[in-house]
């Protein structure tokens, strides 16, 4: 007697709705970490260009803009940035959240927390 080798049809679609659901989730989330990308692109540049230049929290603040809006940040407004005096300049902290919907009612949330400091 011979042995029989191979996947039924029931579990070729078992294993499909796996993968489909990875890649489901692999989708929803590709979009949220491209903005942080942008918005680690965004303040990583401000802090080149203003590095040295005293420039004061308004500034780090106009500059911030700026650049979100030429990368189509839209999660993320200057304002709701945090910038602390530091002995050496300004400490500029994004911490944010982002969400994405899933199947439903269900829902991704990311927690994002990036921080530079521009030095006078």
């Amino acid at each position: 007697m011979r042995k029989q080798q191979g996947m039924t049809l029931i579990g070729m679609v078992i294993v499909a709705f796996i993968a489909g659901i990875f890649v489901l989730a692999g989708l929803r989330l590709t979009p949220i970490y491209l903005e942080y990308m942008n918005v680690d692109s965004a303040m990583k540049s401000m802090k080149r260009d203003l590095d040295g230049s005293n420039a004061g929290p308004a500034q780090i603040r106009t500059a911030l803009e700026r650049r979100f809006d030429i990368d189509n940040v839209k999660s993320l407004r200057a304002r709701d940035i945090k910038v602390e005096r530091t002995a050496n300049g300004y400490m500029v902290n994004a911490a944010y959240e982002s969400r994405a919907p899933f199947i439903a009612n269900v829902y991704f949330l990311v927690d994002f927390n990036k921080s530079v400091e521009v030095v006078r």
